[in-house]
């Protein structure tokens, strides 16, 4: 069961590959992830961050508060250094029986092993970018990411 999440984890992720990821490309990401939080009432913190972290696209809904900025920090933490989803990540060491932070892998208040943040992978140069949600469930987070990556692709 855990092995078919990850197949289809990293299937859904090979597809969300861009020609460029630019801060026009970042506004237009942010802008279609938040229309299509309000549209369904969600309240989710939404942000754009490259490597280096410089913050791109910054937006949050009502009822967010600031836990989190700390769950958007730690998951992109994720991203950045192992260069995949947090939802891809969490479900491999899921499917290896191993938790991370239980035994001193990662710092849980460093990283959160968890679904919401996926990388802005440009095609020829890698990943230079993280769209981090935070304030729905962790596969809510990463479902509405995918989403807003897909439409922003697409458009």
């Amino acid at each position: 069961m855990e092995q078919d999440l990850v197949a289809a984890l990293e299937a859904g992720e090979a597809e969300l590959t861009w020609d460029r990821f630019g801060t026009d490309e970042a506004w237009r990401l942010g802008s279609a992830v938040r229309a299509l939080a309000e549209e369904r009432g969600h309240g989710v913190a939404i942000d754009i961050r490259r490597v280096n972290g410089m913050i791109l696209f910054r937006s949050a809904l009502p009822v967010v508060t600031v836990d989190q900025d700390d769950w958007i920090r730690r998951k992109s933490a994720v991203v950045f250094r192992f260069e995949t989803s947090s939802a891809l990540f969490a479900a491999r060491m899921a499917a290896a029986g191993y938790d991370p932070t239980a035994v001193g892998w990662l710092a849980a208040g460093d990283y959160a092993v968890t679904g919401g943040s996926v990388p802005i992978r440009v095609r020829g140069a890698g990943v230079v970018a993280a769209l981090t949600l935070s304030g729905l469930s962790s596969e809510g987070d990463h479902a509405l990411a995918v989403e807003g990556i897909r439409a922003t692709l697409t458009t």
